[in-house]
Parts: C-alpha cells; sequence; structure tokens
C-alpha cells in the first residue's frame, strides 16, 4: 500500500473525519498570541469605521473567531472567493467575511461602503494586513487601509497545551502527561490540528474499547499524519524521544 503523505510543516493537518469546527466563544482560549484580537472582539461597538480586519497565518484560528462572532452576534459568515455584489448589498446586522482578500474587488468594495452607511460591523479576515491586499481600485485600497487591521500570532506552547487539555476534558478522555507531551510534539501548532486529533483519538478509543496510551496514539497519529513513524526512536527503557514543540 501506498503510505499517505507527510503533512509538510506550515501546511495545515487534513480533516479526514466528520469533525464540525468549532463556533464557541468558550473555545477560544485567551493567549499573548491573540489577546489584542480577543479584546477587540468583544467591544465591536468601538471598532473605528466600524470594521475590524484579522490577519495571521493559517492554523492561528482567524476563521474560528468568525465563526463565533457570528454565532454570537446575529452576524452572516460569509467567504471572500464566493461573495457577490447581491451579497455585499443585502442588508445585514453585521458581516464576518472569511479569506476576505479572495473577495471580488468590485464586490468587496461594494460590502464596506454598505455596512458603513448601514453603521453595521464588519469583521474581515486573510492572511495579510489589509493594506497588502492585492487591488486596483483606488478607492477600495484607501478603505482597506483605512481599516483596523490587528494580527493573530503562531500560538504558544501554553495555549497548545490548553487547547489539547480543554478537548481531552470536552469529551472526557483519560489521557497521561507523557501521552499529552507526545501528540503535542508531533501535531501541527495548530488548534484545528489538535482539535481533529482529539476526535480521532475519541473515536479509534471508543470503537476499540481501549486506553489512549502512547504506542495507541502512535497508531492514530501514523493514518492522521501519514507518517511511517509517528513516534520517533523510543529508548528500550519505553521513555519519550527528545521532542520539543515546534
Amino acid at each position: 500500500m501506498t503510505p499517505a503523505p507527510v503533512t509538510p510543516p506550515g501546511r495545515q493537518l487534513p480533516l479526514p473525519l466528520a469533525v464540525a469546527p468549532s463556533s464557541s466563544r468558550a473555545d477560544l482560549v485567551a493567549d499573548a498570541s491573540n489577546a489584542e484580537a480577543l479584546a477587540w472582539l468583544d467591544r465591536p461597538g468601538e471598532w473605528p469605521l466600524h470594521r475590524l480586519a484579522l490577519h495571521g497565518a493559517p492554523g492561528v484560528g482567524k476563521s474560528h473567531m468568525l465563526r463565533a462572532m457570528a454565532a454570537e452576534q446575529g452576524w452572516r459568515l460569509l467567504n471572500g472567493a464566493a461573495l457577490t455584489e447581491a451579497d455585499a448589498l443585502a442588508p445585514a446586522a453585521g458581516t464576518a467575511l472569511d479569506e476576505a482578500e479572495a473577495a471580488p474587488e468590485a464586490a468587496l468594495f461594494h460590502l464596506i461602503n454598505r455596512h458603513a452607511e448601514a453603521g453595521a460591523p464588519l469583521l474581515l479576515a486573510g492572511r495579510q494586513p489589509p493594506s497588502r491586499w492585492p487591488t486596483r481600485l483606488p478607492d477600495l485600497a484607501s478603505r482597506l487601509r483605512a481599516t483596523l487591521a490587528v494580527g493573530i500570532a503562531a500560538p504558544t506552547d501554553a495555549l497548545l497545551e490548553a487547547l489539547l487539555a480543554k478537548h481531552l476534558a470536552d469529551r472526557q478522555l483519560r489521557v497521561g502527561p507523557d501521552v499529552q507531551a507526545f501528540l503535542l510534539a508531533r501535531l501541527p501548532r495548530e488548534a484545528a490540528a489538535i482539535a481533529v486529533a482529539v476526535a480521532a483519538l475519541d473515536a479509534a478509543a471508543l470503537a476499540a474499547g481501549a486506553a489512549i496510551t502512547r504506542p495507541f496514539a502512535r497508531g492514530v497519529l501514523t493514518r492522521l499524519l501519514g507518517e511511517n513513524d509517528a513516534s520517533g526512536t523510543e529508548d528500550p527503557s519505553g521513555s519519550p524521544p527528545a521532542a520539543p514543540l515546534g
């Protein structure tokens, strides 16, 4: 059998399971990497020009923040690549637009203007600050430059540890500290990757009626990541290999 490809560094973990992404604000764990973004999300009424743009690399939690705000505030949740001028001009209490840099320029221009005129909040997300999004429309470029932009950094070790512990606790899974360290050392440094891995461990443990040990976790990660040996080399004592986070 041909082994599945290994997930390259910097790419998001594939989602082979039917795991619904979280829309809960409670699942957003505060951290130095996202503290400024979460503080602004708590105050949508104070956004300059009623707009806020979150930016950062894939996997830092932008989409989760948009889903949480849309659910909490009753806003529309749209994707930039699928944005139409009809969507842009439709009345809305507020809009969260993910992958906003992929939106057609005319539609994005109308969306910004429509929300500004109505005084409705507009939450955007992209990999780069909006001032760096490519645009040929000077009026759109000026509006993007005027948008408050807040960056989200890569999650810290403390955040990844807290997220793993939270997902395990939510599913009432008892996993020892050594297994948690094993998982954190080998998973991509992304909140979504941790959520998917815990869901996979839960499903596999339930199906097998087995405890989640390091060998069991290694087998699950091998299937998820497509690695020939997800655990690295173990010494005869069974101690985990030295593998720092990241």
